[in-house]
Formats: C-alpha cells, structure tokens, sequence
C-alpha cells in the first residue's frame, strides 16, 4: 500500500501489525488529562523495525533523528527485544538495598569505552547532571573544609543541560530559567570556545566546569580543542572538576565511543580526560538509563548514604545496556557511523552548494546540523509529510541524528528527499543578520529542546 507521496512508504510485515488505534481518542485523551508541555502533529506512532518507524495507518517514515538520539540500534533490533522479554520475565525491578547480576558488567564496560574509574547509574540525563553537580560541590567541600567558598561553576552559552533544577540553572537560554527563577547560585555562564573568556571568569572559587563536548540542542557546535585543553588545564591545576556533558554526543554517536577522544592526549593518554561523564539517551535502547562515569580520584569523595535512585540500574535496563554496547562493539557500528557521517556530510556539502541559503553544515559522525539563514521549521514539517524525520534546533538549523544501523542507501534516499525538499518548500525571503544566540521558542515536538 502507498499513499503516493514518496517510494519511503510500504505496508509494514504482518509480524509488526498492531491493533487499530483510535487518533481522535489518543488527541482528546492527551489534551484532557496530560499538562500541556508538547505540540505535536497529529500522528500516533505504534511500531518500528530497523531505521523506520510506522504510524497508525502503517505509513512508514524514516527516522533520521533517532528518537533523539536514543535509537542508536533503530527499532526492534532482534538481540535487544530478545534480552529485554528475557530480563522482563525474570526481574524488571530490584532495589538498589541488593545485587542485580547486570550492574557491575555494565559498570565495567562502561569504564573500559570510557577511560573513567567508577559508574553510577541513573533513570535519565538530567539526573545524572544533578548526582554530576552534587559531586563537585562535595568534592570541593571535601578539598577545601566547609568554610571554603569554591563553589562556583561555569558552563557554557548556548548550553542545554536538561530540564531538572541543577540542569536547568546551568543551562543558559533565558527563555528556560526565567519561568523557575531564582535557581542555584554561583553559575556564571562563559562565552562558547573564547579561551580568554574561560581565563577572565575562572579563579579559585570554581568548583567545576561543565560543557557538552558537542553542544546538541544548541545547534550542533563542537567544542574546540583548544577550549578544551585550557578547561582541562585550569581544573586540574585548581582542584575543580571537569565534567562532560555526553549525553547526546557519546556511546558511539560521533564514531567514537566518546566525543572527547577526540582530542590528543600526553604520554600517559589521560591529561585530556574529562573528570565526570554524563551519558543517558541510547544507553539501554530506549529503556530510561543514564549514568555518571567518575575518575578514580573523585570516585572516593563519595560514601554510602551521600547519594542515590531508585530507578536507577534496574537489572532490565542494565542487561540492555549491556546488550546495546555488546552490539556495537559485535556488529562494528563504530565505524559505521564513521562512514555514514562521512558520506552524509559529503552529500549535505554538494547540498550547500546548491541552496545558498544552507550556511554551514558541521557536526562529527551521526551527530550533523544544518545552518539555514532562515527558519527551518517548514522542511522539518515537509519532510514528515513525504515519510521522513528530522527537527530543527536553535530555529536555523535542521539537526540529524540518525541511528547507527542506517545504511548507504538510507543516507542516498535521505539527501534525494531533503534536496526535494529544500526546492520546493517556501521560505521567508528576508534573512536575519545574524544567527540568533538562543534557540527560538520551544513551540513543538520537532522543534523544541528534548527532555533530559
């Protein structure tokens, strides 16, 4: 069956059929009973296989955002349903008063991809921000005795931490703080990759550094090396931590299992290590997960009774994670996603050289954005239309983020359809000066700053 809008489209198996779906229902119901956070299209999704995933009338759309980044493995990828049912069978839950059999083997491959000492497991990003911030502050309390005023933390402008207290005082766009203010004290903000900057603001009083190695709903900025050596060299000299923000960027998105090893290292290849590592999205497949990953030395300044979760490395989502890295590492999409990026970038150049309004395309490995000189919400919305998904961050730029199992020929359907797209969408004629500073107002699902 096809609808005739683009060759995307195909009845999905009989395996993967579901029962009908009521929309109106599913609309009247969200609108009646849930808060009024999203505003989304009028499409139910109901399953998915591989880089697609199908609607309510089994129209099948290709995903080239990946869930945001959760669905590194697509969907129904045949090795994690099959751990998941087995896991879901046995113990979904058990607290963390006991053992599981999944968390120290997570753990401990999580510090092998990583270069980091120790693991902490959470149920999402934001709160692994709020455990990375409280061990900061302790370290420094710990360092310096508890009349001691470093305290301060600088992030980074344009930064999106997540939507929880912590996350939120330390991520910059105004139209995101405003509503909750006052947050934390002490967070001063640091102009993106200005060295003299980050010099000018930090001092003895700082207790930590945060930055997303790439920032994501920013608009795919990638941090330089230079800004972040210089970070690493500060923090290290004054006792104050360093903490990635890899949540969107890391577990394989760039190519690498994490952004930061990117950058080169001395002798003893750990000068460039970030202190703490916060990851979550595609951690357990689109199971709730996140993580802190700690230094040895910054390990010990926690103690039984200081921190904890509930939720956090149940034995379901752990054996998952487990399974979601295992398959990477078995399946080789590391360098996949290295040569899909390759071939993406390519195609969205020859783009660019084509529409004059494209202004820059950037991004490293599945982790892509697109500058437009104008609004890209109507070829996020067109291309829904002909079967495909995309969104648009920072209110310029289309942000891809396809998972690692796409193909050769996915990514050649996909640029086919975008160039389409970018032809006969119509735009506003009037450009802006300059590139806004903050994204534009989170209004829609495809267009808005995700959840953390």
């Amino acid at each position: 069956m096809t609808d005739g809008t683009t060759n995307v489209l195909h009845t999905p198996p009989k395996k993967t059929a579901v029962a009908a779906v009521d929309v109106a229902q599913v609309q009247a119901d969200v609108a009646s009973y849930m808060l009024n956070t999203y505003k989304r299209p009028a499409i139910v999704f109901t399953h998915g296989k591989g880089a697609y995933v199908y609607d309510s009338t089994g129209r099948k759309y290709l995903d080239f955002l990946g869930g945001i980044a959760v669905n590194a493995l697509g969907y129904s990828h045949r090795r994690l349903v099959k751990v998941i049912q087995r896991e879901a069978g046995r113990a979904i839950h058990v607290s963390n008063l006991f053992h599981n059999p999944y968390q120290g083997a997570l753990a401990k491959k999580l510090v092998q991809w990583s270069g980091m000492g120790r693991a902490f497991f959470t149920n999402s990003g934001a709160e692994a921000i709020e455990g990375a911030l409280k061990l900061a502050r302790a370290a420094a309390q710990q360092q310096a005795g508890s009349g001691a005023k470093k305290t301060r933390i600088l992030a980074l402008e344009n930064s999106f931490h997540g939507r929880t207290f912590g996350a939120l005082s330390i991520t910059y766009p105004e139209k995101y703080r405003a509503p909750f203010a006052p947050l934390l004290e002490g967070v001063e903000f640091v102009r993106f990759n200005d060295l003299a900057d980050l010099e000018a603001k930090f001092d003895d009083t700082v207790c930590a550094v945060v930055l997303e190695t790439i920032q994501g709903e920013g608009g795919i900025f990638p941090v330089s090396e230079t800004f972040w050596q210089l970070a690493r060299q500060l923090t290290a000299q004054n006792g104050a931590v360093l903490i990635a923000d890899e949540i969107q960027s890391g577990l394989g998105r760039t190519g690498f299992p994490f952004a930061y090893q990117r950058f080169s290292a001395g002798a003893s290849g750990k000068e460039s290590l970030p202190d703490i590592v916060t990851i979550a999205k595609p951690l357990a497949g689109g199971i709730p997960l996140g993580a802190i990953l700690v230094s040895e030395t910054f390990a010990q300044v926690l103690s039984p009774g200081m921190h904890g979760t509930t939720f956090g490395g149940g034995p379901l989502a752990c054996a998952a994670a487990l399974e979601f890295l295992t398959i990477i590492e078995d399946e080789n999409l590391l360098k996949n996603v290295r040569e899909r990026g390759t071939q993406l970038r390519e195609g969205l150049q020859k783009l660019a050289r084509k529409f004059k309004f494209i202004r820059e395309v950037r991004g490293e490995g599945l982790m892509v954005g697109v500058e437009l000189a104008h609004d890209g919400n109507a070829y996020v919305e067109e291309c829904l239309k002909r079967g495909v998904i995309i969104n648009c961050t920072h209110g310029h730029t289309l942000r891809l983020l396809p998972p690692f199992i796409i193909n050769a020929a996915q990514v050649k359907q996909f640029l086919r359809l975008l160039s389409k797209v970018l032809k006969e969408t119509p735009y506003p004629k009037a450009e802006p000066a300059a590139a806004p500073s903050v994204p534009d107002e989170a209004t829609g699902a495809l267009a808005h700053a995700a959840p953390r």
